[in-house]
């Protein structure tokens, strides 16, 4: 199993782009929602860009990376099929599975905006974005440690961590609209 290395390296360039599409196309939506509040012309000029710049993202980068990701993976679990006996293997597929659905959401609010229908707020899709990083951390404690229970720590330490963030970035607004009053 030479190329077995090669595979492995495969699924985690790919996983890696992928997550790096989920990150950066939710960055993408909070600006998009707040262009919607600029006045014109720049309102529509900033929307014409962020809907450009959300399209190659999306269909160039952030699809095709699932896609090869799944692919390798599901190569990958071919190759070693004692893996989908392990309870940490089921418990990282249940994560894979909530990072699917996480994606199909994001795809959602893509379309909805490249339709110009804003359904969601700033504030919502800051939350949302944490989305990926609570399920990229689960994922990877779940890989390292081989562990069906060790990745709880690591996955309540990001969720503290990005309480505080959102504390973080509460304290930050205030002070920015005192600033602006």
């Amino acid at each position: 199993m030479e190329y077995y290395n090669y595979i492995k390296s495969l699924h985690l360039i790919f996983v890696i782009t992928w997550f790096a599409g989920l990150f950066y196309i939710v960055r993408l939506f909070v600006y998009h929602i707040e262009a919607n509040g600029k006045p014109s012309p720049e309102k529509e000029i900033l929307i014409k860009q962020y809907k450009l710049m959300s399209y190659r993202l999306w269909y160039i980068i952030t699809w095709p990376s699932a896609v090869l990701a799944t692919v390798f993976a599901v190569t990958l679990l071919f190759l070693m099929p004692d893996w989908l006996q392990q309870p940490w293997m089921h418990v990282k597929l249940t994560f894979v599975a909530l990072l699917f659905l996480y994606h199909f959401k994001c795809h959602s609010i893509f379309k909805q905006l490249q339709n110009d229908k804003v359904k969601y707020t700033t504030s919502f899709m800051r939350l949302w974005n944490e989305g990926a990083t609570i399920i990229l951390f689960a994922v990877v404690f779940l890989v390292i440690l081989k562990s069906a229970v060790n990745w709880i720590f690591g996955v309540v330490g990001i969720i503290v961590f990005s309480i505080l963030l959102m504390l973080g970035y509460k304290f930050y607004k205030r002070i920015r609209e005192k600033n602006q009053s």
